[in-house]
C-alpha cells in the first residue's frame, strides 16, 4: 500500500468510537484476515494494516497525538516497535479469544510487522534476530554548588552482573562449545499445529528447550552454571560537566551485562545540594546581604562572597531596602553554551526593633529637620 489510509477508515468506526466499540471491531476483522484464517494472498498486508490501526487507537495517549496530527504525528513520535510493544495487552486480550492462548497471536503479529519471525510473513529466525538487552542500573547521587561551578570527575563502584571470568560469558565449560538445539534443528522456533473444527491453526512460538536461541551448552561452565554471568563489582568513572542540573543521566553500557546481548545502561540521578548562603535559578546565583540602616543612608563599602571566594561591593547613600547589585560573570557556567550566569546580591536593610532614649531623640530630630 502506498500511502496509509486513515486509522479509523481502517477499523472501520467513527472518530467519537469508545474503546469498547474499537476492539469489538478490530477483534471481527482480526478472525476475517488473520493469514492462519484467511488464505488469500492480501490477508497478511490487510492483516498488519488494521493490527497497526488498532494498536494506535486502543491507546489513549498514541490516539491523542493521532487525532491532533495524523500519521505525521504517531510516525515521527513511535517506530513500530513502540506501537506495537505498548499495545501488546490488548493484543493478548482478543487473541486468548481467538486462538486459546496470548503470547502466540501477538507474538506472530510483532514479529511479522518487524520482519523477525517465520509466523505467517516468511521472514527470518526468531532466535538469532533480537538480541536482548540487560536491565538499567540506577544510581543515586548529590554534588555541591561548587561542583557545579567547577565540574567534577565521579569514582563509583557499582554492584551488578558481570561477565563471567571463567567462560567469558558463553556460558561454557572450558574446552566445549555451543551445540545445535535438536528440537527446533537450530531454528530458535516451533511451529504448533492445532485443529478446531473444519480449520486447521499454525502458531509460531520459541522453542522452550532452547529458549528461542537455537543453540544449547554441551556442558555448562561450573562457575556460572552456565548463565554467562557472576556477581561482581564494576569500577566506572565519568566526568559532571560545569553547570548541570538535577536530573537523570544515562552512561551507556554501564547497566547489567547480558551474554550475547546488549548491556543494560546506568541512571545516574543527579540532585545538588543547597547551599547555605546562595540560591540558584539557572546559571545565576542569588545572595541576600544585612546592612544597617545606618549604612543604607549613609552608604558603605563591603566584601560579599561569590562562590569563589569575596568581591567588594559598594552601596550607595541613600540605598533603599531590596536594591540589587549585580556581579556581572559571577554565577555559573552556562550548560551547553557559552560563558556564566551573574550573581545577584540583594541589600536587606535591618530596621532596629528596640531603640535607646538617645537614639530615639536622634531620629526625632532627624524627622524634625526633613520636614
Amino acid at each position: 500500500m502506498s500511502a496509509k489510509r486513515d486509522y479509523y477508515e481502517v477499523i472501520g468506526v467513527s472518530k467519537t468510537a469508545l474503546a469498547n466499540e474499537i476492539k469489538s471491531q478490530y477483534r471481527k476483522l482480526a478472525l476475517k484476515f488473520h493469514p492462519d484464517r484467511n488464505e488469500s494472498k492480501d490477508a497478511a498486508e490487510h492483516f498488519k494494516e488494521i493490527s497497526e490501526a488498532y494498536a494506535v487507537l486502543s491507546d489513549s495517549e498514541k490516539r491523542k497525538i493521532y487525532d491532533q496530527y495524523g500519521h505525521a504525528g504517531v510516525d515521527g513520535k513511535y517506530s513500530t516497535e513502540d506501537i506495537f510493544r505498548g499495545a501488546s495487552v490488548n493484543f493478548n486480550d482478543i487473541f486468548r479469544d481467538i486462538f486459546g492462548r496470548s503470547s502466540g497471536g501477538f507474538d506472530s503479529i510483532f514479529e511479522t510487522l518487524l520482519g523477525r519471525g517465520g509466523g505467517f510473513g516468511g521472514f527470518s529466525n526468531f532466535g538469532g534476530a533480537h538480541r536482548q538487552k540487560g536491565s538499567d542500573l540506577l544510581y543515586e547521587t548529590s554534588i555541591t554548588l561548587e561542583d557545579v561551578l567547577q565540574g567534577k570527575k565521579m569514582e563509583i563502584d557499582i554492584q551488578k552482573d558481570v561477565e563471567c571470568n571463567l567462560c567469558s560469558g558463553t556460558g561454557c565449560a572450558p574446552g566445549t562449545s555451543k551445540i545445535t538445539c535438536s528440537s527446533c534443528n537450530g531454528q530458535g522456533q516451533v511451529r504448533i499445529s492445532r485443529k478446531m473444527g473444519f480449520a486447521s491453526f499454525v502458531t509460531v512460538a520459541p522453542c522452550t528447550k532452547c529458549n528461542g536461541q537455537g543453540k544449547m551448552l554441551e556442558k555448562p561452565c561450573n562457575n556460572c552454571k552456565g548463565i554467562g554471568t557472576q556477581k561482581g563489582t564494576k569500577y566506572v568513572t565519568f566526568e559532571v560537566p560545569a553547570g548541570i542540573n538535577d536530573g537523570d543521566y544515562t552512561i551507556s553500557g554501564e547497566g547489567e551485562f547480558v551474554p550475547n546481548g546488549i548491556n543494560g545502561d546506568l541512571i545516574v540521578r543527579l540532585r545538588i545540594q543547597p547551599h547555605p548562603q546562595f540560591k540558584r535559578d539557572g546559571a545565576d546565583l542569588f545572595y541576600d546581604q544585612s546592612i544597617s540602616m545606618v549604612d543604607a543612608v549613609m552608604g558603605k563599602e563591603m566584601t560579599v562572597p561569590t562562590l569563589e571566594g569575596t568581591q567588594k561591593i559598594r552601596v550607595e547613600h541613600g540605598t533603599q531596602p531590596n536594591t540589587i547589585i549585580k556581579l556581572k560573570g559571577k554565577g555559573l557556567p552556562r550548560q551547553n553554551s557559552w560563558g556564566r550566569g551573574d550573581q545577584y546580591v540583594r541589600l536587606v536593610v535591618n530596621i532596629p526593633k528596640k531603640l535607646n532614649k538617645h537614639q530615639k531623640q536622634l531620629l526625632e530630630e532627624f524627622g524634625n529637620s526633613s520636614d
